[in-house]
């Protein structure tokens, strides 16, 4: 697959929802891909009448051509999510004081979704210099239950300091720099208040008064109060194409109509004015070489927990293991019921791997892949469809950051199969957004005594 690497820039606030069942309406930290997917689609229709002969952006509409294969084929582009560049960095000006304060900068880094098994200080957390620390909690916890041995582990720097050293989950986005430090992700909202006007008399109606949530689209990069620089906003996405040639045309398209585009709702209020710009990039997915990494972590700390005696099954014996960690929400559907769990059948269908699996008895299975342990939650998302001015169903969704740990006894047919995967993501609807996921995300090799 082609990625095309999208830069969003927002020059005014979003209104981006979360639409969900029996609550107010609430602002997303996020872009989800669906909205993308829908402000491109809607540019390409519009301007279907305005492409001059000869152009090579024109093949997307006639005669249904490129503009079927990008959103309604049985292979479309997959427009993942964009998360929020504008990453939490520590004043370096301020490094002599006992407390470093942080402040805003849009960095270049890869943005990740921490997995639910992250945890860190519940008085203090956060990132190093600022907070006590994160580490994460996946293989010490599969170690502990192997041995038979309760894990209840405490904030090691709250220990030294004598202070409150309970931990609690640490969730969000982050970005990791070259140097190994790492910065959490956000951004802020604000509500607006409005009043509904009268079509008839063009004025305001009595008794009609809302609030929105929005995304602010600028940040305070400075961190001392005096020296305020407002810069805006950056997200950054990716979208996935099957097709070199479709993928250069629509990034052409793209570029050439950056400032065009509008994302989110209460657009004609002026809100949802962005800039993208795209680019194609090689992909760099080292999924080997993170599978070995995380092999290798597991068996140390497998020898070190050793120490609490000898286990009823070494576990490590002839297994390879690996983890699916959500980087967005998943709709998983299991025999026409929804689930927040990838079972063994259900990945080997996502990889086509469903008719070997079905013939396997249950030894072979469990030997072929076996789901270890799970990590997940759930949500429930709607929406609306502009294209058919409709609701969008109900989903019940399990949330981004959920983990799977599986094994199996024959790494190497997974290892391309696991590649294939993270591009194309798991579950329904992966073409918004949906369902994109990371093979042994780095973060589960940060231990308790080397939190970040």
């Amino acid at each position: 697959m082609i990625r095309i690497k999208l830069e969003i820039t927002a020059l005014s606030a979003l209104a981006i929802a979360a639409k969900k069942p029996g609550s107010v309406s609430e602002a997303e930290d996020h872009i989800p891909g669906s909205v993308i997917r829908g402000a491109i689609a809607s540019q390409i229709l519009q301007l279907s009448n305005q492409l001059i002969p000869g152009i090579s952006e024109q093949n997307l509409i006639l005669n249904g051509g490129d503009f079927e294969s990008l959103f309604l084929s049985d292979e479309p582009a997959i427009f993942q999510n964009a998360y929020p560049a504008v990453a939490k960095v520590p004043d370096e000006s301020n490094s002599g004081k006992t407390k470093s304060e942080l402040f805003s900068r849009v960095v270049n880094d890869e943005v990740m979704v921490l997995p639910t098994t992250a945890v860190s200080s519940k008085t203090n957390p956060g990132f190093l210099p600022k907070g006590n620390g994160v580490f994460d909690t996946l293989i010490d916890r599969f170690c502990a239950d192997a041995y038979n041995y309760p894990y209840d582990p405490s904030d090691p720097k709250s220990l030294k300091e004598k202070t409150d050293a309970r931990i609690e989950l640490y969730s969000g986005f982050y970005s990791k720099t070259k140097d190994n430090k790492y910065h959490s992700h956000s951004i802020s909202t604000r509500f607006l208040t409005r009043v509904g006007i009268n079509r008839r008399r063009a004025t305001s109606e009595d008794d009609i008064l809302y609030s929105i949530e929005i995304l602010n689209e600028s940040f305070v990069e400075a961190p001392h109060a005096n020296n305020k620089s407002w810069h805006p906003v950056v997200y950054r996405s990716y979208i996935l194409v099957n097709n070199p040639e479709l993928a250069n045309v629509l990034t052409s398209f793209i570029n050439l109509n950056s400032n065009i585009f509008r994302l989110g709702g209460a657009t004609s209020r002026g809100l949802g004015k962005v800039v993208i710009k795209a680019n194609i990039e090689e992909s760099s997915a080292e999924i080997e070489a993170r599978i070995t990494e995380f092999n290798q972590q597991l068996e140390e700390r497998w020898k070190l927990w050793s120490v609490f005696g000898k286990p009823e099954k070494n576990l490590l014996e002839n297994r390879t293991y690996f983890t699916l960690d959500l980087q967005a929400d998943a709709i998983f559907i299991d025999n026409w019921r929804h689930t927040t769990v990838i079972s063994p059948a259900m990945l080997c269908q996502f990889v086509d791997l469903d008719d070997e699996f079905s013939h396997m008895n249950a030894e072979e299975k469990d030997n072929f892949l076996k789901l270890e342990v799970t990590y997940s939650s759930y949500n429930y998302r709607s929406g609306w469809n502009t294209a058919w001015g409709l609701m969008k169903d109900i989903e019940l969704v399990t949330n981004r950051g959920s983990v799977y740990l599986f094994s199996t006894n024959q790494p190497n047919l997974w290892l391309e199969k696991l590649k294939y995967l993270e591009l194309k993501g798991v579950g329904d609807r992966t073409c918004e957004g949906f369902g994109q996921i990371q093979v042994c995300n780095e973060f589960h090799l940060i231990m308790r005594e080397e939190e970040v």
